[in-house]
């Protein structure tokens, strides 16, 4: 089946613009999402919403079902009565940047909000409370004691815990629930709360055509509620540590590879259970996107395992993934699968025949493209129908930042496609290309450099997940120039 030709806009809730020291859920989402409508757009890619890491990274989140609570707005709960508008005057900041400050005013404030509804909701929002919570038992009950402990005991990571709870046993985890029932019903509300945000946000991106566009990380974080509350889903040891974990092995960029340090699934276990895990992620994410990107699906077919305790990515080894058995469990469950495989990196031939079985979507970075070689599969003449394209990722420098640092044989081989304009270039490029979405970075569109750049892999760096959109940033101007292109290209909305 041909699929329509369409096109979006890259931009994670966290870097929209707003008062309140990062971006959320809020007035500022909602316009956004009216502006992609008046630019033609089908799609917002966003990444992963999990809450992230102390890095700021989405992808390395406290829970693969788990959405951040500090996405929920502020001033939605000014609007529904659980805050007033006076209490938000201590979580003002700068814009410009997310900041890390604003955590801790905002925790104060869902608490707040948590005392409020305890105090003044009635049994219909109580109701829809519970029925939240039974819903979501699979996985809310174990994350939300995960919060509560990890508050309780001080302790950054669940493996420093005392013996009992570190190993999840049922007597511990029934004597810490009594004993931190307050703390785990405000976890609880909380995720009630951002996922309550998210449904009116997606509401009103599909009435105004919009589609949702997410993100799913195939690895989980070490120090997260899946791994502690599953730890027989993964190979750790009798401790709880990792005995292989994650990475990638060396290449031309990185001498050492890139250790990532999540610990690596047990796929025989998961596979004896009828894949449910992976299930329950798969059907939960959909609940909440209509378009799902899997990252590093190359680990899938093979990945790079290295032992637990080394301290470069260097003495790893390929192992075989799963194949197309989860997939095919998966499809069995919920149907038909909206998922674009993230298909980039060593792409060798057990990833392609497992892309090829899937009938999967792969990506295409044109930032990858120029090397000369007329046989280069980012080119867009080598890119098929059955491909998103992008000028780059969150991953990758803006384009105008990778340009400036490239070598002028690189620059010499863009200009001479696209002239003198390697930003537009690129985006037209993108636009024109046979790929049947096209997405756009919002910073290639406001034509920013390196300073916007979303991260940088294998780099603790302090921008590093910090850029945000600024107030009015995105003007009419540059809306009207998106949807000119997109037109031009055939790729408006029927």
């Amino acid at each position: 089946m041909k699929r329509p030709r369409q096109s979006g806009v890259l931009l994670h809730p966290t870097q929209l613009p707003g008062r309140f020291g990062r971006g959320d859920l809020g007035p500022a989402a909602h316009t956004f999402v009216q502006q992609l409508a008046s630019a033609g757009q089908t799609y917002w890619q966003i990444l992963p919403l999990g809450p992230p890491d102390c890095h700021g990274s989405p992808y390395a989140a406290m829970s693969a079902f788990a959405m951040d609570p500090l996405l929920a707005s502020l001033e939605l709960l000014v609007e529904d009565g659980l805050l007033e508008a006076a209490d938000l005057a201590g979580a003002v900041f700068p814009e410009g940047r997310i900041v890390p400050q604003a955590q801790a005013a905002r925790e104060r404030l869902l608490d707040k909000a948590f005392q409020s509804f305890r105090k003044d909701a009635g049994p219909e929002e109580t109701s829809e409370l519970e029925h939240f919570r039974a819903a979501h038992a699979y996985w809310l009950e174990d994350h939300a004691l995960f919060v509560a402990l990890r508050g309780a005991l001080g302790a950054p990571y669940w493996e420093r815990w005392p013996e009992r709870l570190k190993r999840h046993l049922p007597g511990a985890v029934a004597e810490a629930r009594a004993k931190h029932a307050a703390a785990i019903d405000a976890e609880v509300f909380r995720q009630y709360l951002v996922h309550d945000h998210w449904g009116r946000l997606r509401a009103e991106a599909h009435r105004a055509g919009v589609k949702i566009f997410g993100d799913v990380p195939i690895f989980v974080a070490r120090d997260s509620s899946d791994v502690w509350a599953r730890p027989e889903l993964f190979f750790l040891d009798g401790q709880g540590k990792p005995t292989v974990v994650a990475g990638v092995p060396p290449d031309l960029f990185t001498e050492d590879g890139q250790l990532w340090g999540n610990p690596l699934f047990d796929w025989a276990i998961h596979a004896r259970t009828g894949w449910a895990w992976w299930i329950e992620r798969i059907r939960h994410t959909l609940s909440l996107v209509d378009l799902l990107r899997i990252d590093h699906f190359r680990g899938f077919a093979g990945y790079w395992e290295i032992p637990g305790d080394a301290k470069t990515a260097r003495g790893g080894k390929w192992v075989p993934g799963p194949r197309g058995a989860l997939f095919e469990a998966i499809k069995a469950e919920l149907g038909e699968l909206p998922i674009v495989a993230e298909d980039l990196g060593v792409v060798t031939e057990d990833v392609t025949a497992l892309l090829k079985s899937t009938g999967f979507p792969g990506m295409k970075v044109l930032q990858f493209a120029f090397d000369g070689d007329p046989a280069n599969p980012f080119l867009p003449e080598n890119v098929s129908e059955g491909n998103t394209i992008y000028p780059g990722t969150h991953d990758n420098d803006t384009t105008a930042g990778w340009f400036a640092k490239e070598t002028s044989k690189t620059k010499a081989l863009v200009t001479a496609r696209v002239g003198q304009d390697p930003v537009q270039g690129l985006i037209d490029l993108a636009l024109k290309s046979p790929a049947f979405l096209a997405v756009i970075p919002v910073q290639d569109l406001l034509g920013l450099g390196t300073e916007a750049r979303t991260n940088e892999p294998g780099s603790v760096a302090a921008t590093n997940w910090s850029w945000r959109l600024g107030p009015g940033q995105l003007t009419p101007a540059v809306l009207e120039r998106l949807k000119a292109a997109t037109a031009r290209h055939g790729r408006l909305p029927k």
